[in-house]
């Protein structure tokens, strides 16, 4: 079973620890691998950002369909493209907000989000509307630490008292993390603050790895039936129906 962590940012350090994540919760049959966007922004912090990504992400999905991957984990907690690479892939495709949100749910009454920047926010709220969530979801609270500073060890300390705080004023019985950069904290922040963290890197692997296991794919029926073939013009030439790998 081959699944593809594929970051759509351009930041080749956020991958790897990613990767090292879905690699230490995946079984012993799957083969991690991983993917950095080619094209767009360093990091995907707002609206912008995110659209400008689309293109890159899209092309590393097609680049994994011709090599015959079994399915992909969207390393960034904006989900962004998670509907158009489904409608590109064969096999399941899992964004780790939606899969941070749901295993959340398993754990208790309600969760809190904690995130980077407070212009985020509404986005993480929105998504939790999207996918259900939203009786859930408590809170959604920023520490306003940007993406690319999430690597510096000092960090994790206002990390582990934003979620503490989160905590407190939310009533919650778990945290979710609102960044793939914040990935690796997982153990150290459920030691501080006593409650359950959730990697959604992590429970992406482990969702698309049970898809896999459990015989399912998406269907290819509706909604999520691959796109129909038309041209693309301008910088967007290469793309189509069989998606692009420039």
């Amino acid at each position: 079973m081959r699944i593809r962590v594929v970051n759509p940012n351009t930041t080749a350090a956020m991958t790897e620890l990613a990767a090292r994540c879905a690699r230490a919760v995946a079984g012993p049959d799957v083969v991690i691998e991983s993917a950095t966007s080619r094209t767009g922004p360093v990091s995907i912090e707002s609206h912008y950002d995110e659209a400008l990504a689309l293109p890159g992400l899209l092309a590393e999905i097609a680049r994994g369909e011709a090599e015959g991957v079994d399915g992909y984990v969207i390393a960034c907690f904006g989900d962004p493209g998670l509907y158009a690479a489904r409608e590109s892939a064969r096999g399941p495709v899992i964004g780790i907000a939606e899969a941070g949100m749901q295993a959340a749910a398993h754990l208790g009454r309600g969760f809190s989000v904690v995130t980077t920047l407070a212009r985020t926010v509404g986005q993480a709220e929105d998504l939790a509307e999207r996918y259900g969530m939203r009786r859930f979801c408590r809170g959604v609270h920023a520490t306003d630490i940007p993406v690319l500073e999430l690597d510096d060890p000092l960090v994790r300390t206002v990390i582990a008292e934003a979620c503490r705080d989160a905590v407190a004023a939310d009533g919650s019985d778990a945290v979710v993390l609102g960044c793939a950069g914040m990935a690796g904290l997982c153990e150290y922040l459920t030691a501080e603050i006593g409650v359950p963290v959730v990697d959604g890197v992590a429970a992406a692997t482990l969702t698309v790895q049970g898809l896999i296991t459990m015989g399912l794919r998406k269907s290819g029926r509706g909604e999520f039936a691959a796109p129909p073939p038309k041209p693309y013009t301008g910088m967007l030439s290469t793309f189509g129906s069989k998606g692009a790998m420039p």
